[in-house]
């Protein structure tokens, strides 16, 4: 059953072959928000990432997705004027319930994250989401920011960027996980990291984890909602972290960085590795930024293949279907329990 938009702000790209550009009123469809938070220029990109990862994930499940913006972000004029016309603004929850909630990151530009523009406005969302919805899913920084809240959990540097796809086991037992392999792959993008070790001290459930990336999957109960934290992105797309891996080199051909960055692991076949070597080593002869013109980008994605799709399809399917045994608890009828006299 593919995914609906709620009626106030149809995105214009989805639904003219889906036949369900907005939604009608539909009492038993689960209620699902988005909340973006990603830079401007990957703001549309994470819409079709998430969309298209719902509707795939859905099967029978009638879904409807709102979209909203947590306020404070910095936004150029042009992410400003998208929010305006597809948007809602968090501050709009208010007593309001929602089934579920996904929540993104954004790139960090402060050390401590209490210390970025949005931190109060994302502290709030999550108070908001532990008493208002039956699951709430945080995405890279966004679990880094839900556990230095929740628990005072604070994220770790890496010596690198952590970039690629790297493989996942299975570490507890999980309905989320029910009917997945034992070994999941997931991309990963980021620079900083929480740790195992101080999630299980504060009661987490570490579902999944690897020996190169660290921690991927973690859930814990907070009041009413069960909170999912991922470490990686299951929701990108096949070419996703190529642009990503883009974006840096270009940082360090314009003078922005001091480094070359490293290639995405686990990511490319050897064609494609072999065409980024290349320009890697013309762009440390002779760095400047119109270089970037001849990043081989083309030649990078033709190898490219999005294993990771089954296995993420598989866990927000369960996740989904979770928040629909949840929403049946809740709306039961309650029956007054009477003495009987014999």
């Amino acid at each position: 059953m593919p995914v609906l938009m709620g009626e106030n702000h149809p995105l214009p790209f989805w639904g003219s072959d889906r036949g369900c550009c907005k939604s009608e009123p539909h009492g038993g469809s689960l209620q699902i928000a988005l909340v973006n938070n990603m830079p401007d220029a990957a703001l549309e990109d994470t819409e079709v990432q998430f969309l298209e990862l719902l509707d795939a994930a859905s099967g029978d499940i009638p879904v409807t997705l709102q979209l909203f913006s947590l306020p404070k972000v910095p936004r150029a004029e042009r992410g400003e004027q998208h929010l305006a016309s597809f948007y809602s603004s968090t501050l709009a929850l208010g007593n309001g319930h929602i089934d579920g909630m996904i929540v993104t990151g954004t790139e960090p530009r402060q050390a401590n994250l209490r210390n970025e523009p949005y931190w109060d406005a994302m502290a709030e969302l999550f108070d908001w989401a532990e008493r208002n919805t039956h699951s709430t899913v945080l995405s890279c920084l966004a679990a880094h920011a839900g556990v230095l809240h929740s628990d005072e959990i604070a994220r770790h540097p890496l010596k690198e960027k952590r970039l690629g796809v790297f493989a996942s086991r299975r570490t507890s037992a999980s309905e989320l996980t029910a009917e997945s392999p034992e070994v999941l792959e997931f991309p990963h993008s980021r620079w900083n990291e929480v740790k195992e070790e101080e999630l299980n001290a504060a009661g987490y459930n570490v579902v999944l984890a690897s020996p190169e990336a660290g921690v991927d999957l973690f859930t814990k109960q907070k009041r009413k909602s069960l909170f999912l934290h991922f470490q990686g992105h299951p929701e990108y797309g096949a070419r996703t972290l190529l642009k990503e891996y883009r974006r840096d080199v270009k940082r360090f051909l314009r003078g922005e960085r001091t480094n070359y960055p490293n290639m995405p692991r686990g990511y490319l076949d050897d064609r494609g590795s072999a065409a980024l070597d290349a320009f890697e080593k013309e762009a440390l002869a002779s760095p400047r930024e119109e270089l970037v013109l001849n990043f081989p980008e083309a030649t990078a994605a033709a190898g490219l293949r999005k294993t990771w799709h089954d296995g993420a399809v598989s866990i927000y399917r369960n996740w989904l279907r979770f928040i629909c045994a949840k929403k049946g608890e809740f709306s039961k009828p309650v029956v007054e329990s009477r003495e009987v006299q014999i």
